[in-house]
Parts: structure tokens; sequence; C-alpha cells
């Protein structure tokens, strides 16, 4: 194998060698080092991963070009001596390691033997760039870290409503006990939902998501829902209407997950009457043309605050995305967009005739041929 003096440039007067132009349509960093501990190859995504040149790798000492540490900071060529080690040791598996410039690497490495099976030849180096783990790690932590904090306030809750009601039942009066019960309900219901939408973040990212399809009259859905926001709130913080071509020729039929779109169009006006203002307007219309046509069923969830910026609007159906307000878990309008694509739709968000912001929902209408026959 050759050595080269950068990316992808043997020596002056070094013969091609078709081992190191393979090399080098590696995805990964490769490192040869002899039998001498010295660096005789590195193709260019190594120097990459490195962040060097090769003049500072080829050629030299692996002490010297190539210094790796542990977590502990322990010498890594010192620790794991591919040369002085048992002879049964074909190598190590990938580990996380500092490289020279601090930051970190994925090393594999296969040590190769002479025919005695006793002395090493080269050590072999796989590199990778450890960024994706990191981030991987970053975001698994986030997780952890989100689910503890929105776990955290309302088992508090529940558990010292109930302990004092279990305590001190007899000095409560009515009133009091119906508003404890009433917390400690709203409390459970707000887990639940947590816990629903973290499973169905798993099952949308698996791919694993079922729908139980099924004829669904959304106008009275949405209705329902209506109802329940103006029994917990003032009256006219939630408006239901239908569009133009709505009153007009009717809504067609529709073939979903009653439960999946409860779902979506909860944590819509929810996501409006916690980041808006004002009232939060639904709006239920048909789209396409009428006949034998394929159709649509359109529904907007307006809000009357300040709206989303262009920069934001696709961030904003990111898993964690909270906003400035950070009054969220994050996983709302992540599950809407799941979902809603599930159903072979399409949500988005804009301006609102007010400047609020308004998420607009398509969804397939019409029902299967057999069911329609």
């Amino acid at each position: 194998m050759t050595s080269v003096d950068g990316p992808g440039a043997l020596r002056p007067g070094a013969a091609t060698d078709p081992v190191a132009e393979m090399a080098e349509l590696l995805p990964d960093g490769l490192v040869v080092v002899g039998s001498d501990r010295r660096i005789h190859f590195a193709n260019a995504e190594a120097l990459r991963i490195l962040d060097c040149e090769a003049s500072a790798l080829v050629g030299r000492p692996l002490s010297d070009g190539l210094p790796l540490t542990d977590k502990y900071g322990r010498d890594w060529w010192a620790h794991s001596d591919p040369w002085n080690g048992p002879a049964s040791r074909p190598g190590h598996r990938e580990k996380l390691l500092v490289a020279p410039k601090g930051h970190d690497v994925l090393v594999t490495a296969r040590y190769l033997r002479s025919d005695g099976g006793h002395t090493v030849e080269r050590v072999v180096l796989g590199l990778r760039d450890a960024e994706d783990r990191m981030r991987a790690e970053r975001d698994q932590a986030t997780v952890l870290s989100t689910v503890a904090h929105e776990l955290r306030a309302p088992l508090t809750s529940v558990t010292g409503f109930t302990s004092s009601l279990l305590r001190r039942w007899d000095r409560f009066s009515d009133e009091q006990k119906r508003l404890m019960i009433e917390t400690i309900e709203s409390d459970a219901t707000r887990l639940t939902r947590l816990i629903t939408e973290l499973l169905d973040i798993s099952r949308l990212d698996s791919d694993s998501l079922n729908l139980r399809l099924g004829p669904v009259d959304l106008h009275d859905l949405l209705t329902t829902h209506v109802v329940r926001y103006e029994l917990g709130r003032s009256t006219g913080t939630v408006e239901l209407r239908l569009g133009g071509l709505a009153r007009e020729h009717g809504l067609p039929p529709m073939w979903a997950d009653t439960d999946r779109l409860e779902q979506i169009f909860f944590n819509l006006i929810e996501n409006g009457l916690l980041h808006g203002a004002g009232k939060v307007t639904v709006t239920l219309d048909r789209a396409g043309a009428l006949g034998d046509a394929p159709k649509s069923v359109v529904v907007e969830v307006e809000d009357e605050g300040d709206g989303i910026p262009p920069s934001d609007r696709e961030k904003i159906f990111g898993r964690f995305w909270h906003g400035p307000s950070n009054a969220s878990t994050g996983l709302g309008l992540y599950v809407v967009r799941g979902l809603v694509e599930a159903h072979g739709g399409s949500v988005h968000v804009t301006d609102g005739e007010t400047g609020g912001a308004r998420f607009v929902v398509a969804l397939p209408a019409g029902l299967p041929a057999v069911v329609g026959s």
C-alpha cells in the first residue's frame, strides 16, 4: 500500500496503487500502520475526520502522528498495545476515543499478523466521525429530560391531592373535595396524553403506526371538541364554522381513524389556545372539484396571536420544538404532522386574517370502492 502526500495524491514518483485508489472510495476513514509503528497510509476521509494534512500523519511514528486517548486520558496505544498483546486478538471493536485535536472519533482496529500468527505486520484502523452519535445521545438526553420534567409536575399534584384527601377527608368541604378531584382528573388526563404522544412518536419513527379506519363525520367530531372547550372556558373561546363550499354542497364522506382525528384537532386547538391569543376559529370546508373528481376536506385552525415567523414554520413540526415560550412538551405538532400524513393528508401553517397562525389540514375524502358501492 502506498503512502500519500495529500488527499487522493500519491508521493511523486510512486507507482499507482490500486488498493490505495480503492481506499479513497471508502465512506469511512482508513489509516494503515506498519510493523515499524509508523503510519504508512491515510485516505482523504481519515484526514478530514482528524482535521489534519497528510504531512502531519503519513510517515510519522504512531505515538506522534496519531496519539489517541480514551475518556480517562490514557494513551490508547499503550493501553491496547497491538504488538505485544495476545496473539489471539484480531483487533478491537469500535471505541469512542479522543483525537489529537480534542474531538471525539470512533475507531475500529484490525491486526494483520504474519504467517506464524504472532507478529503484527499491519494495524488497519477504521475511523468514523462521532458527530452523529453525539447528536443522538443529546437527543436521547433531551427526551429523558423532557419526559422527566413533564411527568413530575402532574404526578406531584396527583400524589399531593390524593394524600391530603386520604388523611384529612373529613376536614374538607364537598366543594373543596370536588375541586381536588377535578384537579387530579385533569393531571391524570395530561399524563395519559403525554404517554400517548411518546408512544405515537415511537410508532411514527418506526413506521409501525396502525390506523383503525372507518366512516367519520368530521363536522360532528369537531362540534364535540368545541362543546368540550366551551364547558371548560368562557363562551366564544373556540368557534366552529363551515366554509362556503361546505355550506353550499355539504361535506363529502370520510374514511379515517376517529381517535387519531380527535388527537390531531385537539392538539391544534390546544396549541392555538396555549401559544396564540384571543379566539380560536376552526373552519371546516371541502376542496377540489365536485362530482366524481377526487375531493378532500380542509380544516383551518386559526388564532389571533402574533403568528409564526416564516423561518420557524417548518421547525415547529419538529420534535421538542418549544419556541420562545417553552410552555409545552414540543411533541404535539410533531404528532399532528405524523398522524395527518399517515392518513395521506398534509398540514402546513400560514398567516391568518388577523395576523395570527393559521394551520391548514387537508385530508382525503371519500369512501373505499367496496364501501361506496
